[in-house]
Formats: C-alpha cells, structure tokens, sequence
C-alpha cells in the first residue's frame, strides 16, 4: 500500500510517474481577502465546515490507487470523519443535502447500514419535510435522500411531505419578474439540487408530470447558460460575459461539476422511453470531453476551469463531481472507458492527495457562486459528499456490483 508517511516517498513518487501526476506545493499566490474571510467565517458559524490554519499532517495510511479495496479505505477515513464532526449540526440547506448524497451512496457502494441509518435519523428529526413551502431548487435537494430511502423500504411517511410540495410546484403559477430569476433553475447549481429529486418522485410514483416539468425546466436552462462552443455552463446570466484574468470566459470549476453530476444523478431514474435523454447524455459526452481536455497536472481541476494560472490551488468539490460524473457515465456505458478510466484514476489519486491524517478532506472552496480564493485546509460538508460520490462509482469501476437498482416504476 502506498502511503505519504516518510518512509513512503520513494512509492509516492512512482505511483505519481505510472499515473503521470505532478503535486506542486500548494504555495498561496491569492489569499482569501476580507470579502472571503467573513464568508469562511459566516460558513464555520453554520457548521457547514472550516478552514484553521493547522490542519495537522496528511493521511499516510491511504493510496492512490483505485481498486475497490483502496478506495473503500479512503471513503471510510473521510465519511467518519464527517460524519462524526457533523451529525449533531445536520440540517435540510444544500451544503448538507449534497453530503447526505454522498453518505447514501458510501452506505450502498460499502454495504455498511451506518450512513444510512445516519440519513434515516436525519429524515426523522425533520419529520420528512422540505425546508420551506413552495421550495427553490435548493430547497427541495434534501428529497433526494428521503425519497432514496422510500425507494429502499418503500415507506410513504417518507414520500409524502416532497410529494405534496411538488404537486404544490405544478399547481403555481411558473412566471417570474425578478431580472434574471423567470426561470425556475436559474442558475447552474440548481441542475444538481432539484432535477434528481424530480427524476426520483417519478421513479417512486410512476407518474409522468414529473419527468415533464424536470425536461422543460431543464431545457430552459439549459438554453440560457450552456454555451455550445465551450461546452460548460455559466453559473448564471450575469456571468455569460463575466471573463477571468488572462481574457477567457469565466466558467466555475464547481458549477460544472454540480451540473455533471445533476445529469447523472438524473439520467438513472428517468424513464427508458423519455425523448430528453438524448439530450442529456449528448451534454454529459460534450462536458465530459471538455473538462478532461482541461485536467491539471495534479489530477484535479481550477476553480476557474479557463485560468488555472491565475489559481493556485486545485479546488477538490468541483474536481469531485467530475470524477463522480466521468466514473458513473463509464459504469453506466455511456462514456467510453478507454477515454476516461485515465482520467478518472488521476483524479482519485489528486483528490486522495487532500486527504489528512484524521480524515478530513481539504482544499474545498467555501460556498460561493464563482472562484475566488481558499485555503488547502478548508473543508465543507459539500465538497465531502461530492468525494463519497466520486468514491462510491469509482469503487464499481471494478466489477463491483452495486446494492442500489435504476429503479424503473
């Protein structure tokens, strides 16, 4: 086994070389300025996670590799972690529904009930409800696993609450004045958050209007931030101009990222038959093209995917998703294996790469709607769940079958 312990470096160093990864000191070029500062802050006050200035050392008991055994080991060490640190404070915003995505997924892929049990517990305490009425996309994302669980014990208490609130959805009206808010998943992010929980009420119900609202909302965001050149997404219309330091447009490592694995969050649950599929998976192939060709050297990709001089730290939420989006799409058959398995591995390697002695997982940015600066200790419940996810395919990239069905009603 590899490790990052001192008497291990002569094998760090050659995993690196077969895998063709190149770990730079993370040397901070920009600081986190008072406008990020109080934005850490306002995050650890949340308990959405932190950034202190001595994380401790690296884990050196962990490898690059990505066979099942090796990956189960690092998912352990980071989904204890957290999951100790942060069950008393768990909550129904989004930062924690993305960690809850990850959990679901780590209890299935490692077989162990503890995860899920800690979700279930979780749906308990909120007696099964969405944060608010009539829900933003945000909002809604904590359904996603009260409605995994259903799928599992197919237990309606945990069906009800989501349903009635997007039944309330369809009955309102779908209009909006607000400037660049009249559609209902305005910005990029919201492709995560809300369609895997439109796609999953239909695999729990059987019932088309779900997957008829999910194509046409889609659609129209789609239409407005995907751009079809560059094949990545705009987090929202104010930033289809907004361009980084060297000129190039400004596309968010982790608003991409969010949106690749909303589409194959999504994808797994809709019908065989839904027409928008095409499109979907056609997107998934052109994003998945776009940001291999821009991996780092490191395995990992930039906060802005365009200008990755001008960020000197890998951010490991984005980077995450990607890995998480690349390695389903080969499980699933939809990207081509020989492709993006390379891709994939040296991801895991930069991600594990972030991984410290007492499980946390660091470089994440906090939360945001562009990139700005961090630091290599910050961890977010987030950034965490995207690891799990990205853990939980590569982990069947093996041959590892999966306990979880593509439910089809």
């Amino acid at each position: 086994m590899c490790s990052r312990g001192l008497s291990c470096k002569l094998a760090i160093a050659v995993a690196a070389t077969v895998l063709g990864l190149h770990f730079s000191p993370a040397l901070a070029q920009r600081r986190p300025g008072p406008r990020e500062q109080a934005n850490i802050a306002s995050n650890e006050e949340r308990h959405f996670g932190d950034a202190p200035n001595d994380p401790g050392p690296f884990a050196s008991d962990l490898s690059y590799s990505t066979k099942p055994a090796a990956v189960a080991k690092a998912m352990r060490k980071v989904a204890d972690w957290q999951l100790n640190r942060a069950q008393p404070y768990f909550d129904r915003t989004w930062t924690w529904s993305a960690l809850y995505t990850g959990f679901m997924a780590a209890s299935d892929e490692l077989g162990d009930a503890k995860y899920r049990l800690a979700m279930q517990a979780m749906g308990q305490k909120f007696n099964w409800q969405l944060v608010s009425h009539l829900p933003n996309a945000d909002d809604q994302s904590v359904a996603q696993t009260y409605l995994e669980l259903y799928l599992l014990d197919k237990n309606k208490d945990e069906m009800r609450p989501t349903q009635s609130e997007l039944d309330a959805i369809l009955a309102a009206p779908r209009t909006s004045t607000l400037p660049g808010k009249e559609i209902a998943w305005w910005w990029c992010d919201a492709l995560f958050m809300a369609p895997p929980v439109w796609a999953r009420m239909y695999a729990a119900t059987g019932n088309r209007k779900y997957i008829d609202y999910l194509d046409e909302e889609w659609a129209k965001t789609s239409d407005r931030l995907y751009d079809a050149k560059e094949h990545l997404y705009a987090r929202d219309s104010t930033y289809l101009t907004r361009t980084e330091a060297n000129g190039k447009r400004m596309f968010w490592s982790r608003g991409n990222g969010w949106v690749m694995a909303g589409i194959v969050r999504t994808i797994r649950y809709l019908p065989k038959d839904d027409p928008a599929s095409i499109e979907y998976i056609a997107q998934l192939k052109e994003m998945a093209a776009r940001v291999a060709a821009i991996q780092s050297p490191d395995g990992l990709w930039r906060a802005g995917l365009l200008d990755p001089d001008d960020y000197d730290l890998p951010e490991v939420s984005g980077s995450a998703f990607f890995a998480y989006a690349l390695a389903a799409g080969m499980n699933d058959g939809l990207l081509d294996e020989n492709a993006y398995r390379p891709v994939v591995q040296k991801a895991w390697a930069g991600l594990v790469h972030h991984v410290y002695a007492d499980g946390r997982l660091g470089c994440i940015q906090q939360t945001g709607a562009e990139p700005q600066p961090f630091t290599a200790s910050a961890s977010y419940t987030y950034g965490v769940g995207a690891f799990l996810l990205a853990g939980s395919e590569i982990h069947r990239m093996h041959g590892h079958v999966s306990q979880a069905k593509h439910i089809q009603p």
